[in-house]
This record gives structure tokens, sequence and C-alpha cells, in this order.
């Protein structure tokens, strides 16, 4: 249950959407390690979903953000049902 919530917690903390999503995503790496988080296919999906996304914008040479942000902001609503639902 922790790990859930520091998970929201990180996802609504104020910064850039990117940086946040980054930081939601170690941390997920982090209680799995820990054992507190069971890694599931559908998790691990959304997590590689995630780190593609987030790297889109720096392999175009794009600024941070914009296609990157909006899709993770997608993404970590999906893990967000997933780990509710877990």
């Amino acid at each position: 249950m922790a790990a859930r919530n520091a998970f929201a917690d990180q996802v609504a903390a104020k910064g850039h959407d990117v940086e946040n999503a980054r930081a939601a995503a170690a941390g997920i790496e982090a209680a799995f390690a820990a054992g507190v988080l069971a890694r599931t296919p559908a998790l691990d999906a959304m997590l590689r979903d995630l780190a593609a996304a987030l790297g889109a914008d720096a392999a175009a040479g794009e600024r941070l953000g914009g296609k990157s942000a909006e899709a993770a902001r997608f993404i970590l609503r999906a893990i967000g049902r997933e780990l509710a639902d877990a």
C-alpha cells in the first residue's frame, strides 16, 4: 500500500510531468526490488511504454515535454489504475 501511495504522491507532485513520471517509474522499480510490489506483465509493459515515451523527445532532439508529457500522463493514469486493482 505504501508503494501505491508513494506512486500517487509522485504523480501528483508539483513540477514537470516528465520529471515526475521518471521519478514515479523509479519508485515503482525500487518497490519491485524491495519486494513490496509484485511485478506483473501489465506493469512491465506499461513501464516499457513509459520509458519509450519519455525518451521520444530527447531522441528527436526536441525539448523536454510536449508529446512525451502527454503520453506520460496517459500511461501514468493506466499504471495508477493497475496498482489500485493489484
